[in-house]
C-alpha cells in the first residue's frame, strides 16, 4: 500500500506524473465507453435470438423474425441478421449482400478503439519508463556534480522520480491491459456470432426460397 500511495506523490514524480495521468484519463474514458457499448449495447444471447428467428423463418413469419431483432435492436447480430431478413423476398446474392453490408458496418464498430486502448496502456508504460531513467539521470548527475550536502537530498529526488513514474505508470497500464483482454475477448465472441448467425439466416432463407 505504501508504494501505491507513493505513486500518486505527485511533487516527488515530476512533470511525468501528469503525463501519465493525462494517459490515465485516456484510457478511463475509452474503457467506461467500450464497457458499455460490446457489454450493455452490442451483446445478446445470439443462440436465443436465431432459436426465435428461426421459428418464425420456418413458420413463413419474417415480420415475426423481424419483430424479435427488433427486440434488441442495438444488438450487432440482431442488426446483421434483420438486414438479411429484409430482403426475404429477393434473391439469394441480395439477401447475401445485404448481410455483408450490414456485417461490414456493424463489425467497426464492435472493435473501435480497442487498439488503441493496448496503446495507451504501452504509452503509460513508457512513460513510467521514461521517467525513471530521468529520475536516474539526476541521480547520477547529483553525485558527480552536487555539492557534499546537497548530494542526499538531490538523490532522493531522482530515486523518487524513477521509482513514482515506474509505479504509476504501472497502475495505470496493468488493469487497461487487463479490461482491454476482456473487451477483446468479448468483442470476438460477438464477431463469431455475428458470422454465424449471418450464415445461418441465409441458409434459412434460401430454404424457404425453395
Amino acid at each position: 500500500m505504501e508504494a501505491i500511495k507513493s505513486a500518486f506523490a505527485w511533487n516527488n514524480g515530476g512533470i511525468w506524473m501528469w503525463f501519465i495521468c493525462a494517459v490515465s484519463v485516456g484510457c478511463l474514458a475509452l474503457l467506461t465507453e467500450r464497457v458499455y457499448y460490446i457489454f450493455f449495447k452490442f451483446n445478446t444471447n445470439a443462440r436465443q435470438l436465431m432459436d426465435a428467428v428461426q421459428r418464425n423463418v420456418i413458420q413463413n413469419n419474417i415480420d415475426g423474425a423481424v419483430q424479435v431483432c427488433n427486440a434488441a435492436r442495438t444488438s450487432a447480430v440482431a442488426r446483421v441478421v434483420k438486414a438479411g431478413l429484409g430482403r426475404a423476398d429477393r434473391s439469394q446474392l441480395e439477401i447475401q449482400n445485404a448481410i455483408e453490408e450490414a456485417t461490414l458496418e456493424v463489425v467497426p464498430e464492435v472493435t473501435r478503439f480497442l487498439p488503441t486502448l493496448a496503446s495507451l496502456a504501452n504509452i503509460a508504460t513508457l512513460l513510467g519508463l521514461l521517467g525513471t531513467i530521468i529520475g536516474l539521470i539526476d541521480s547520477f548527475a547529483a553525485l558527480k556534480d552536487a555539492a557534499p550536502d546537497e548530494r542526499q537530498e538531490k538523490l532522493s529526488a531522482g530515486i523518487a522520480i524513477a521509482m513514482n513514474t515506474t509505479a504509476f505508470g504501472l497502475i495505470v497500464a496493468i488493469p487497461t491491459l487487463l479490461f482491454h483482454t476482456i473487451l477483446s475477448v468479448t468483442a470476438k465472441n460477438i464477431l463469431d456470432s455475428i458470422e454465424l448467425c449471418s450464415t445461418k439466416v441465409g441458409n434459412l432463407l434460401s430454404q424457404r426460397a425453395k
